[in-house]
């Protein structure tokens, strides 16, 4: 009965050590994925505070939260099952769904070039003026935006895992989604109120508090407007990376083969700092890729004629407006 015993208490000895390697083993191969798609992860940081950019102080962090659970219900009730299922029993169709994803990125960054061009920006105005309709709709542009970036990250993980089993896997990019997450939205979080942190510094009354905090209130308006730059170079970025390495994988070599090819020779040209012009080499071409194919959904979308038609319609809606107020400002004049 003792030996019996002893035996029992060996086993569950080894299958604790067994579960505990294993535990070892998922936190490093999640710490792996998640460093192997930190690319992303900054790009998903700089595209974010663009949609809270004019918002009403008092709403910033309660629209962040929101968007912040929309992206953990995209990871992990969206993104994970269908990339657990696909690389489990239909691999080949990840990249094309990464494709449509990159797609859409290039288009969402080549439109807000366009409405910069044509003087209508999105988000300028505060959704808090306007009615809970227009935060709503504020939110949700930016979960979509972030159901892509998030769905590049995860396969992303995806990649550096594939050998892994599938609890493993399941377990590991579940870590990934919830840490990218709270690292990201985290940082939003902080960026959108550095403003609110330089009014509580102001108001102290150390000089160099005072400073400091006056430095952050005048400069994160500028901040923030560059993070929104950034952000839109960031979709067109992205977008055009997927484009072009989905090319690649899909059969089509000639494109990324010849970016590849020009990032060898910069690297290779330059020491020191070769690798850093490698990468902007890469990333120049990325973007301009992007701006292509999103110039050209936008064109789809906005310029040929069934584009036209909501583009009139927007348009009526002003001249009814103008109309509108030209009628008032006539029954004011005096009559002669």
């Amino acid at each position: 009965m003792s030996a019996g015993l002893l035996g029992l208490l060996d086993d569950v000895a080894a299958i604790a050590k067994l579960a505990a390697a294993s535990l070892d083993d998922v936190g490093a191969a999640a710490a792996k994925a998640t460093a192997k798609a930190a690319g992303v992860v900054v790009d998903d940081t700089a595209v974010t505070p663009q949609y809270v950019h004019g918002v009403a102080a008092n709403r910033e962090i309660p629209i962040v939260k929101k968007i912040a659970w929309g992206s953990i219900r995209n990871k992990v009730f969206y993104i994970l099952p269908v990339a657990l299922i696909l690389s489990q029993w239909a691999p080949w169709l990840l990249t094309p769904i990464l494709m449509l994803g990159g797609t859409y990125l290039a288009f969402e960054g080549a439109e807000k070039i366009w409405g910069r061009l044509r003087g209508h920006e999105g988000h300028d105005k505060p959704a808090a003026t306007v009615g809970p309709d227009a935060e709503k709709s504020l939110v949700a542009g930016a979960v979509r935006t972030d159901l892509i970036l998030s769905a590049e990250i995860m396969v992303i993980a995806l990649n550096e895992v594939a050998h892994e089993p599938f609890f493993s896997r399941l377990v590991i990019l579940l870590v990934v989604a919830l840490a990218i997450t709270v690292i990201v939205y985290g940082v939003v979080g902080l960026i959108v109120r550095m403003d609110d942190m330089g009014l509580a510094l102001a108001g102290r009354d150390s000089r160099g508090s005072q400073r400091v905090g006056r430095a952050l209130v005048t400069g994160m308006p500028k901040v923030l407007a560059v993070i929104s730059v950034v952000g839109t170079v960031a979709m067109l970025w992205v977008g055009g990376h997927i484009l072009l390495t989905g090319t690649d994988e899909l059969g089509w070599h000639a494109p990324y083969e010849f970016v590849h090819h020009l990032e060898e020779a910069v690297a290779h040209a330059v020491p020191g700092i070769g690798g850093f012009l490698g990468w902007l080499v890469n990333t120049f071409f990325s973007a301009l890729v992007g701006v292509i194919v999103g110039a050209v959904v936008v064109a789809v979308m906005h310029v040929l004629p069934f584009g036209k038609k909501h583009g009139s319609e927007h348009g009526s809606e002003h001249g009814s407006e103008h109309g509108a107020e030209g009628e008032a400002a006539a029954t004011d004049e005096p009559q002669a």
